[in-house]
């Protein structure tokens, strides 16, 4: 990747849409996506160097017509021949958005839901991954796959139209449509799985693997609404439970701190093990700014690359 980002900085340019509840005001995804790219992108440092990678690969005699700039003056110095640097060149990379589109995906205390948000994260996430020249795809999941886009460098149109008309709708599980989905990703490339994960950490990394089972490299944000984190309620209330339908009679005084405890400890789980599988996790507060997310990316992206 030819992009370096400045850590802790936030480009005021454009930085106002970068809010999801000014996000849920635009109705052109392909907008968004762009606005919010565009913007967080002012806060990188662009390498002159754009589509080539800047680490050395190896030395090659000079031939006519070749960029007398890439000339090795130090080697000729030494041997008096001439030869000419050549790096590894950066190559465009099948990148695949997985999105839960699951019932308990619609909920939301505020402006925005978890799959609103999770929309407008998966467009970003896409768009920026074609300005890298990579190949882009989607899948949308809920007890099963709803609908698959294969990775394609003219598949950005289709990927903006299925993430418009994602409705939540039936229950969900993970295990059956990522095996499903792990299937057809028939060549090693980026994967980035979208869930609020309600499922217990088990079942979570068992569907997981048929993900990295070809070698992918596998991004997860697990994208929560501030209260399933913080469960601000104060007063006895029953609570539907959206992936069975179930109502659930509360009383927050007594359950409200082993609630966030389970939760904390949920997080802290999943951390552990995808750490352990070397899979970068972040989890994702839906009133948190989009650019934070994207900051994450780029920094996951990065890591991966390193490891590579």
């Amino acid at each position: 990747m030819t992009l370096r980002a400045q850590p802790g900085f936030r480009s005021s340019s454009g930085a106002r849409f970068l809010d999801p509840v000014v996000l849920s005001r635009i109705d052109n995804l392909e907008l968004l996506a762009r606005t919010v790219v565009d913007g967080f992108l002012h806060g990188l440092h662009r390498s002159p160097h754009i589509g080539l990678s800047l680490d050395f690969a190896e030395h090659r005699a000079y031939m006519p017509g070749d960029d007398i700039r890439r000339i090795d003056w130090r080697l000729f110095a030494r041997t008096d021949r001439f030869f000419v640097k050549l790096f590894e060149a950066e190559t465009s990379a099948d990148f695949i958005v997985l999105l839960d589109i699951s019932r308990s995906m619609s909920f939301g205390t505020h402006h925005v839901s978890k799959l609103d948000y999770a929309r407008y994260l998966a467009a970003c996430l896409t768009f920026f991954s074609q300005k890298q020249r990579d190949r882009v795809g989607l899948a949308t999941f809920d007890h099963e796959v709803v609908e698959y886009i294969p990775p394609s460098t003219r598949h950005m149109e289709l990927i903006l139209y299925a993430l418009d008309k994602a409705e939540p709708g039936r229950p969900g599980e993970l295990t059956a449509p990522l095996r499903k989905i792990g299937e057809n990703l028939r060549h090693r490339g980026i994967v980035l799985l979208i869930s609020d994960f309600y499922e217990d950490p088990d079942t979570v990394m068992e569907a997981s693997r048929h993900l990295r089972f070809r070698g992918h490299d596998l991004i997860v944000f697990h994208v929560l609404d501030p209260a399933e984190m913080d469960f601000p309620f104060d007063e006895a209330s029953s609570f539907r439970d959206l992936e069975s339908g179930q109502m659930i009679p509360v009383v927050p005084d007594e359950l409200a701190e082993d609630y966030r405890t389970l939760v904390r400890e949920h997080t802290a789980e999943l951390e552990r093990r995808f750490a352990a599988s070397r899979i970068d996790y972040v989890v994702l507060n839906t009133a948190q700014p989009l650019d934070f997310a994207l900051f994450q990316y780029l920094s996951s992206r990065e890591k991966l690359r390193r490891v590579r």
